[in-house]
């Protein structure tokens, strides 16, 4: 099985999040694509096959599958452009959480996913335990929380309670405030699947820009999650869809041996 490694989100090696690519011409076990998602220990490990008008996408952290995720959605679709030399500008994904497209302009790719709205709720104590900084508001989505902090430098400085986040029922908390240069600025945690802090997380701005959108009355935003390693996204709201657009370069190229 051949197996390639991207870091999305950025245009360098060594930025960006990383994820590992595996295009397969028929399925393999579930259990088997959990054992090369735990092995290869990145945050996702993508699987597609292509089917006759599309392909179906499939995404493994190491501890689980989820449902959707978007820098391995880039990284897939900048292996399907590059290494499987699709012809067509747009890519169709069908996938647990319908319909997604990837849209390539020279070396920017625009994925299309849908929107996740959030409702305010109140601060779980948890929460204020584990961040131990000044909260503004807490949000719901699906499965994750939003987190609104007061300004960059909080966010740049946070050290979370990995262990006291993991603990907390939602899969993801996203800590999020305006940027000093970008529109907003974002860090993603998931210690409850296995990642303490992801890179640049897609899945986290179906959510971050409606939120933002409303919030600044624009409906372009440019955004930057401020993990050690760096992603930057230029992002639309389109209502009940959302537009993230970021580069990729393959890292590394090889064979699995099972």
């Amino acid at each position: 099985m051949t197996i390639y490694q991207v870091d999305a989100f950025n245009n360098e090696i060594f930025k960006g999040n990383p994820a590992a690519v595996c295009p397969l011409e028929e399925w393999i076990s579930e259990e088997l694509m959990q054992h090369i998602a735990e092995e290869n220990n990145l945050s996702e490990t993508v699987f597609f096959v292509k089917t006759k008008q599309s392909f179906y996408i499939r995404w493994f952290t190491p501890a689980s599958e989820i449902d959707l995720c978007g820098h391995a959605t880039l990284a897939a679709a900048h292996i399907i452009f590059t290494e499987l030399n699709y012809a067509e500008k747009v890519l169709e994904f069908n996938s647990k959480s319908g319909k997604l497209t990837v849209k390539k302009n020279e070396d920017w790719y625009t994925l299309n996913f849908p929107s996740e709205e959030v409702i305010e709720i109140e601060t779980p104590a948890l929460l204020k335990q584990a961040l131990n900084v000044p909260i503004i508001k807490t949000y719901k989505g699906k499965w994750k929380l939003l987190v609104e902090l007061e300004n960059e430098t909080t966010i740049s400085n946070l050290e979370p309670n990995f262990n006291l986040l993991s603990q907390l029922e939602s899969n993801g908390i996203i800590v999020t405030s305006k940027g000093d240069l970008f529109d907003f600025i974002s860090r993603f945690f998931a210690p409850k699947l296995g990642i303490n802090e992801d890179p640049v997380t897609g899945s986290a701005h179906t959510l971050l820009i409606p939120f933002w959108s409303k919030k600044l009355h624009k409906k372009k935003l440019e955004a930057l999650q401020l993990s050690k390693r760096v992603g930057v996204l230029k992002c639309q709201y389109l209502n009940e869809r959302v537009e993230m657009s970021g580069q990729a370069i393959t890292y590394l190229k090889g064979q699995l041996t099972l």
